[in-house]
């Protein structure tokens, strides 16, 4: 149900993006800003687990900081419905809301390794795929819904709405089964080892960090993932100047979804077994010139081929989400093979936080691209330019491929990915 929650509160996501273009009037470089800035909960994930680990709630480590998420959750959404009328204040509300799914995302996936250790191979895989197919259906549910429910209802009510979903993490953690940790004796005695032990995980971190086969690959990890982004530009211009609706725009989310999975089963069908180094060559360049294709909509190319501007997004958005799921997946494949044997789970966590920093770091650069060329909530011009940018930056990491681990030939287990929200 966690992870399910995870994936619905995609539900406000248009809802956003249209209040911070049409009720607060920002342009496409402050609204690409907040966006950047709500993702930095995602940074610090490791930080997470450390206080829930070390600092019990009311006796427990687990159930608490779940309840406590989702009351967190639930507020910043009320206050978006409610109070929230500024840029500020939405930025703040937004962060605080990114924070509460951080921190249960962390909580959960703790539960999901404790409740694995032990168990076989196949026992783990179906739990993990329990748990993505979760959040995969609560994204495809908030897909569906999330247009035309701006459409008919406008986004405070969206938000509202929003605000309710986040109590299903704090009704559903009353279920969980833990045993409480009593006494402050007990919590000072937990709290000295946890601190001795971190101190040993973060020295021995930083040991491993520092060694040329791991400090390497981290680095195209998260150079990879900085490329600036042209999303929040393009937002405005099929809003403002095409004139897509809401409703459109979640029927085109929810193809995006759909084709997200058909990505995942691309990679686990036909490229798990292909070396990280080509597929990362291959599905750059792929991605680099097919992304190029939204030249010809700002352009209006695409009508003189006789496509409609809607069908040539959905397309469009179609064949790029599959690519660019397909392509993410090598990203945690390369994570994966790169930890350290006996700090997994601290090492890919920390990976993972690098992996988000890049794509935090790569939107701000979107924001400074966007307001450089003049690109605003209704000046369109340098557009095409801005995309091509974009898209001819992704090549920019191409060259650091020789900083990968050479690839070693597939044993014959089952190497199947299972991805988990990060």
């Amino acid at each position: 149900m966690v992870y399910f929650v995870q994936g619905v509160l995609g539900l406000s996501d248009l809802a956003v993006s249209f209040y911070l273009k049409d009720d607060l009037h920002l342009d496409p470089a402050e609204a690409a800003v907040i966006s950047g800035f709500s993702s930095l909960p995602w940074l610090i994930k490791p930080l997470y687990g450390f206080i829930s680990d070390s600092f019990p709630l009311f006796g427990y480590r687990r159930r608490s900081y779940l309840v406590l998420s989702g009351l967190l959750g639930a507020l910043s959404w009320f206050l978006m419905a409610t109070f929230v009328d500024s840029k500020y204040d939405a930025a703040f509300c937004i962060l605080i809301g990114s924070l509460s799914v951080a921190f249960s995302d962390v909580v959960v996936d703790s539960m999901v390794v404790e409740r694995a250790r032990g168990e076989s191979q196949s026992m783990s895989g179906s739990l993990q795929s329990l748990c993505w197919g979760s959040s995969a259906c609560g994204g495809i549910v908030s897909s569906y819904f999330s247009g035309s429910l701006v459409e008919v209802y406008g986004v405070r009510s969206v938000f509202g709405v929003t605000a309710l979903l986040p109590l299903i993490t704090s009704a559903v953690s009353l279920l969980v089964k833990e045993e409480p940790v009593l006494g402050p004796a007990r919590n000072l005695s937990l709290r000295n080892g946890f601190f001795q032990s971190s101190k040993s995980s973060i020295i021995q971190l930083w040991g491993a960090v520092k060694q040329p086969n791991v400090f390497l690959p981290t680095l195209f990890i998260f150079l990879f993932q900085t490329t600036p982004q042209s999303g929040s530009a393009t937002f405005f211009f099929i809003t403002n100047k095409l004139g897509f609706t809401p409703e459109f725009l979640g029927r085109l989310k929810l193809v995006t979804s759909v084709a997200s999975l058909i990505g995942v089963a691309l990679y686990n069908g036909f490229l798990k077994k292909v070396p990280l180094r080509k597929i990362f060559l291959v599905t750059t360049i792929i991605g680099s010139a097919l992304g190029m294709t939204q030249v010809l909509l700002v352009t209006r190319l695409n009508r003189k081929f006789g496509i409609s501007d809607e069908w040539f997004s959905i397309g469009d958005s179609l064949i790029l989400s599959v690519l660019g799921q397909a392509f993410f997946m090598p990203v945690l494949v390369l994570a994966a093979r790169i930890c350290p044997m006996g700090m997994e789970a601290t090492f890919f966590a920390t990976l993972m936080s690098i992996a988000n920093g890049g794509g935090t770091l790569g939107g701000l650069l979107g924001a400074g691209l966007t307001h450089i060329l003049g690109v605003t909530k209704d000046k369109f011009d340098n557009l095409a330019l801005l995309i091509i940018i974009c898209n001819l930056s992704s090549l920019l990491p191409l060259p650091l491929l020789g900083l990968l681990p050479r690839d070693e030939p597939d044993s014959e287990g089952n190497t199947d990915i299972e991805m988990t929200p990060y």
